[in-house]
């Protein structure tokens, strides 16, 4: 089948769109990838909607500005898969679907929420594709976490390298998490620690900045050792595979913590880099076996500072990035999304016990067609 996957992460930088064929099991051809970056208006909009959503009761609930945030971003979706069919000369009724994650504003596994913003079938309706979204809900209604959901394409991807095992497959996007490999099992998987999301919001609020751009900042800056060992006393790091967070996990404790109030721009960021290279490299401690192998994607491989520092705190293992490994360091969380709306429409699982605490293989998504 022809897919097309979308994907907005809790960077909030932009929609990631890609095509891909598979069946579902592997995949046969990368197609094109973009990204749709979204305008300032639009992600005040989508913050405040965050902001706001620590409210919600229930995933259907939608007011106030969580709903001009869904109208908003869904519209944003449509916009986007029809200009990536313009300039890539794609014929719309050659693609069978459309995998749309929408964009998260609660993840509470443990009070068995999660909610992503967008209408499926606005989105099928203006694309005149079928789409299949909700990806989290059956597994976190099941008991599961709910994320991480893209280990099932980690684990075919990584059959086609040779690599020495175990692999671990790191994203590193507003959260960080990783796909624990070893090439007999099912494969592992969790969330480790917060990763792009609070060293944003500390480079927006100390000099309107969208991040800390190639790492300049941080790499001019001197790490809060202390700090480090304060921040990882967090009772999350000690725990077990599977584990997930929401995006906004981290704040009070940081804020608690790190003594980001003191330190300047460059200090504060290269702190808050390291602690997203320290809680990746602690995650070992938890895992069956020592990774030889570790394959890099997601907005903050894209960061020189916070690469170094994970090749410092891996050091003995492989480490590279998805481009290096033949992959798309941008493109793969979106490739994945086009993957899992394959597996849904064939009734394959989308998460195991090993990947989300589900307590079976989780079959997901919704389909809705135009």
């Amino acid at each position: 089948m022809r897919a097309i996957g979308l994907m907005s992460g809790t960077s909030m930088d932009g929609i990631d769109v890609a095509a891909i064929e598979t069946d579902g099991e592997t995949v046969s051809r990368f197609g094109p990838s973009a990204l749709h970056f979204y305008q300032d208006h639009e992600v005040a909009i989508l913050r405040r909607a965050m902001e706001e959503a620590p409210a919600l009761r229930a995933r259907t609930e939608r007011p106030g500005v969580i709903a001009e945030a869904e109208k908003i971003s869904t519209a944003l979706h449509a916009s986007a898969v029809n200009t990536f069919l313009t300039v890539n000369g794609i014929d719309r009724a050659s693609i069978d679907v459309i995998g749309y994650h929408g964009q998260t504003v609660l993840h509470r596994p443990s009070e068995k929420l999660t909610v992503q913003l967008g209408d499926g079938a606005s989105l099928a309706r203006e694309t005149g594709i079928p789409v299949v979204y909700d990806f989290r809900a059956a597994d976190v209604a099941a008991g599961g976490q709910g994320a991480p959901l893209v280990p099932v394409l980690h684990r075919a991807l990584t059959r086609t390298l040779d690599r020495p095992h175990p692999v671990v497959v790191l994203n590193l996007g507003g959260v960080a998490n990783i796909t624990f490999i070893d090439g007999e099992n099912d494969p592992i998987a969790c969330d480790t620690g917060p990763a792009n999301a609070l060293l944003d919001d500390f480079m927006r609020s100390r000099n309107g900045a969208a991040r800390d751009v190639d790492g300049a900042a941080a790499a001019k800056g001197r790490v809060d050792t202390a700090a480090i060992g304060r921040l990882l006393k967090h009772p999350f790091f000690e725990q077990r595979c599977p584990k997930s967070l929401d995006r906004n996990d981290f704040r009070e404790w940081v804020a608690a913590h790190a003594g980001l109030a003191e330190k300047s721009v460059e200090d504060g960021a290269a702190t808050l880099t390291m602690l997203t290279a320290a809680t990746v490299a602690h995650i070992v401690d938890v895992l069956p076996r020592v990774p030889q192998s570790w394959i890099m994607a997601g907005g903050g491989a894209r960061n020189p500072t916070l690469v170094r520092m994970l090749k410092e705190r891996l050091a003995g293992a492989r480490v590279e990035t998805a481009d290096q490994a033949g992959w798309s360091i941008d493109a793969l969380e979106a490739q994945a999304f086009a993957f899992l709306a394959v597996r849904s429409l064939e009734g394959l699982p989308l998460t195991f016990p090993t990947t989300t605490g589900a307590p079976r293989p989780m079959q997901g998504g919704v389909l809705v067609k135009p």
